[in-house]
C-alpha cells in the first residue's frame, strides 16, 4: 500500500525545516570563517552548503520533494510539476525559514559578523547577475533529472544536487556569493539589514532556474 502523502501543512513545515537548516549551516560556516581567521576557507564552505543541501533532501525529499529554493518551487509550478497553491505555500515557508535561521545566526554570534552570510556582489551586479543566471541554470537542469525523469537514477539525488551546490559556491563564491537561492540571501539580508544589489539574488536565481527547467525538457524530449 502507498503511504499517504504529507498535507500542504506538514510539506511546508518541512521546507522551511530545511531551509532553516541551510541558512543555519552554510551561513553559519561563512560567519565560522571570517570569525575564525579563515579556517574554513572557500573550499570548506562550498562543503558545507553542498553537504548541508545533501543532508536535507535524504531528510526531506520524501516528505515535499526537498526544493529549499523558491527559484526552484517557481520553475516547477511554470512547467507544471507542481501545482500553483502548493508552491505559494512552500515559497512562504522557505523564506520563513530562512529568516528564522539567520536569525538564530544573529543571536548565537552577537550581532551581525559577515553580515551572517549575506549575499553581496564583489565585482558588480552585471558579472554577478551572469553567475547567478548561469550557475542556477545548471543546478535546475540537474534537478530536473532527478526529480521528473524516471530514467534518472533516484538513489544518488542527494549527493548529485549538493555536488552541485558545492561546485556552484567554488566557481562562483568570489564573484557573486554563488547565492543560487533567493531565501538563501533574504534571511541574512533581513537578520543583517545588508540589501546591496538584492534584486540580483531575485532576479538572477529565477531566470536561471526557469533556463535550467525548460532546457532539460528540450534536451528530455518525449520520455518513453
Amino acid at each position: 500500500m502507498t503511504p499517504a502523502r504529507p498535507t500542504l501543512g506538514r510539506r511546508c513545515l518541512a521546507e522551511a525545516l530545511a531551509t532553516f537548516a541551510l541558512v543555519f549551516a552554510g551561513c553559519g560556516a561563512i560567519v565560522v570563517d571570517a570569525e575564525r581567521g579563515g579556517s574554513l576557507g572557500s573550499v570548506g564552505i562550498a562543503a558545507c552548503f553542498g553537504l548541508v543541501i545533501m543532508a536535507m533532501i535524504y531528510a526531506t525529499g520524501h516528505l515535499s520533494g526537498a526544493h529549499l529554493n523558491p527559484a526552484v518551487t517557481v520553475a516547477f509550478a511554470v512547467t507544471r510539476h507542481l501545482p500553483l497553491r502548493d508552491a505559494g505555500g512552500y515559497v512562504g515557508a522557505q523564506l520563513a525559514g530562512a529568516v528564522l535561521g539567520a536569525l538564530a545566526l544573529r543571536l548565537a554570534w552577537d550581532g551581525t559578523p559577515a553580515e551572517l552570510g549575506a549575499t553581496v556582489p564583489t565585482l558588480g551586479a552585471g558579472p554577478a547577475l551572469a553567475y547567478e543566471v548561469v550557475l542556477t541554470a545548471l543546478l535546475m537542469f540537474v534537478i530536473m533529472a532527478i526529480a521528473t525523469d524516471t530514467r534518472a537514477v533516484g538513489a544518488a539525488a542527494a549527493i548529485a544536487i549538493g555536488g552541485t551546490v558545492a561546485l556552484g559556491s567554488l566557481v562562483g563564491g568570489g564573484v557573486s556569493a554563488a547565492s543560487l537561492n533567493p531565501a538563501r540571501s533574504f534571511g541574512p539580508a533581513v537578520a543583517s539589514s545588508t540589501w546591496t544589489e538584492f534584486w540580483v539574488y531575485v532576479a538572477g536565481p529565477s531566470a536561471g532556474a526557469l533556463i535550467g527547467a525548460l532546457l532539460y525538457q528540450l534536451v528530455r524530449g518525449t520520455e518513453p
